[in-house]
């Protein structure tokens, strides 16, 4: 199987909505200090900010599965960059701590919705012996866009510090600069096709097969009849509710990938890596350059992971990522605790965030996008987002508060749940690497 240019360049547009969920996610990391004095908070104001955004990604991951039966795929993506937009606009004009506030929750449902949508139609538009790789764009473009976020707060805060710079304004141009991607992006998805298996269920066979052509498909009549086939049940797919019996091993398996994602940690790292570094003896101008490392180390682990995940397959990655996690984020606890800092902290924060991309970053949203049947993928992927932003919301406003204590505790909590998850992986989780959609759906028992 080889790339073409039409399915690699329909991939990147996709995945464009991902680098918007990555900037827009990290982006307030470099903007705490200075949220805190512009509009007086206290520090359960201040929590509250960070995980405003959180409670729109819940709303937005479960809203989201929806628009993209309805309209398509294609559309929900634009209507996301439209979010994107007034979001980044709308924070960076606040003119109070409510109006910051609502915005940032207009920023989290199309969060939300990215995590859904983006995934799922690459998925949707990849032939099987690349999906994984194709998938993986997803992640990638979400650490792309937390290091240009990381990068562009380090910017910031250094030309604002020089000479007639006004320091209480930068905030407002870290939060406010995502807006012109937001416009690049609704731009590109115009000319991209819709997915051929949302075709297929609204009846469009003959685009459908033209797609998959464009795709790469050797044979896209065969995969054409596969899609047919899985959706047999197309009169009451629409109707057709995700709970129920025989769905319950993608329902189990995407609850168990989805909260051992969050439960390792990672977005606790993402919206304080500052003041993680902060808390281990860091300068401030020191801390955001730190966490530009962090988000390089991210990029170069995300990048090994695409070139090996469907070769090593899913579950072997896990695997090597949980223990790997486990290690570094005991290391980190260790540091803590013993109030080593400073080099310590930053090379064990090295070594997770690379383990991290190496495994679940990679993984989850490929995996979510494979394990349900057409019929109802965009509600099961949107449940599976809805698990991971639920964990995400718990871990991030109560990691302040229990770090704020010990910064040992959370970190040693992190590493005994990825030395569960592991065994949980091993036991439990099926290899899906270089299997069709519809194949899937199979092995995994669902008729």
């Amino acid at each position: 199987m080889k790339f073409n240019r039409y399915l690699l360049g329909s991939t990147v547009v996709a995945a464009l909505g991902a680098f918007l969920f990555g900037f827009d996610t990290a982006v307030i990391s470099g903007a705490t200090e200075a949220l805190r004095h512009a509009f007086q908070l206290s520090s359960a104001q201040l929590g509250f900010t960070v995980a405003s955004a959180l409670i729109g990604t819940i709303v937005g991951s479960i809203a989201a599965g929806r628009p993209a039966e309805l309209l398509g795929r294609r559309r929900t993506l634009m209507g996301l960059a439209v979010l994107y937009f007034v979001s980044a606009l709308g924070c960076g004009f606040a003119w109070s701590w409510a109006g910051l506030l609502i915005f940032r929750l207009v920023g989290g449902v199309a969060i939300g919705g990215t995590s859904v949508v983006a995934p799922m139609y690459i998925a949707e538009i990849a032939p099987p012996q690349v999906r994984g790789r194709l998938v993986a764009v997803t992640q990638l473009n979400i650490i792309v866009g937390i290091l240009a976020a990381y990068f562009s707060n380090y910017v910031i805060a250094s030309l604002v510090s020089a000479p007639g710079g006004s320091t209480s304004e930068a905030w407002r141009w870290m939060m406010g600069i995502v807006a012109a991607p937001a416009v690049l992006f609704f731009l590109l998805v115009l000319p991209i096709p819709e997915s051929p298996r949302w075709l297929v269920k609204r009846h469009q066979s003959e685009e459908a097969l033209a797609v998959l052509g464009k795709l790469g498909n050797e044979d896209a009549h065969r995969v054409l009849n596969e899609i047919v086939a899985s959706l047999h049940e197309e009169t009451t797919s629409t109707k057709e509710p995700l709970f129920q019996w025989k769905y319950r091993k993608p329902i189990l398996l995407a609850f168990m990938v989805a909260t051992f994602n969050q439960l390792s940690g990672i977005n606790a790292l993402i919206y304080y890596t500052a003041d993680i570094f902060r808390m281990a003896g860091a300068e401030q101008a020191s801390a955001l350059f730190q966490s530009v490392i962090i988000g390089l180390t991210s990029l170069i682990f995300t990048l090994v992971a695409m070139a090996v995940i469907d070769y090593f397959g899913r579950k072997r990655l896990l695997i090597i990522g949980a223990a790997g996690l486990a290690f570094c984020l005991a290391l980190t606890a260790y540091a803590f605790y013993n109030r080593i800092g400073g080099a310590v902290v930053l090379g064990s924060l090295m070594g997770y965030i690379a383990f991290f991309a190496f495994s679940q970053g990679s993984v989850i949203w490929v995996f979510l996008s494979e394990i349900f049947p057409n019929r109802v993928r965009a509600r099961g992927q949107a449940f599976g987002s809805f698990i991971h932003w639920v964990w995400c919301a718990i871990v991030s406003w109560a990691f302040p508060v229990i770090a704020e204590r010990s910064g040992g505790h959370a970190f040693l909590f992190f590493a005994c749940m990825m030395v569960l998850q592991l065994l949980m992986v091993w036991k439990f989780l099926p290899e899906t690497k270089g299997v069709s959609l519809e194949q899937i759906q199979r092995k995994l028992g669902i008729v």
